[in-house]
């Protein structure tokens, strides 16, 4: 049997390494290797990376705990597919000036949503 969670786990590194590049260029032009120099596009490229470090970690552990316990593979894509596309969204509503409040919120459904559900299916299962 061919694993899922790997899939998102790569996409989803991919997109970290584009936020990553994304606050290495604003550092190169603000000429500042630590903090933020107090530039407000700083503070939001890094913030926006932030956020997607904060949060992925847990919905890939909880995706990896899912798979193992012999989810459906459907229900793993689901998952997979949430976070991508939820961290995906959040990003690009948080690092656009101004912000896109939409994606901001649809990236924050799809991440919650997944989350909450995922542990919920694992408390459930491994309690019956």
């Amino acid at each position: 049997m061919q694993m899922i969670t790997p899939i998102y786990a790569g996409l989803l590194t991919l997109v970290f390494l584009a936020l990553s590049i994304m606050v290495i260029r604003q550092r190169f032009a603000v000429r500042t290797s630590v903090g933020d120099a107090g530039d407000k596009g700083m503070i939001k490229r890094m913030r926006t990376q932030a956020n997607f470090a904060e949060y992925v970690p847990l919905g890939l552990i909880l995706m990896l705990s899912a798979e193992l316990q012999s989810a459906p593979a459907m229900a793993v894509h689901a998952m997979g597919a949430s976070l991508l596309v939820g961290r995906i969204c959040h990003a690009i509503g948080m690092s656009r000036t101004p912000q896109v409040f939409l994606l901001r919120q649809i990236g924050i459904l799809l991440t919650f949503a997944m989350l909450a559900l995922t542990a919920l299916g694992l408390i459930g299962h491994a309690l019956l």
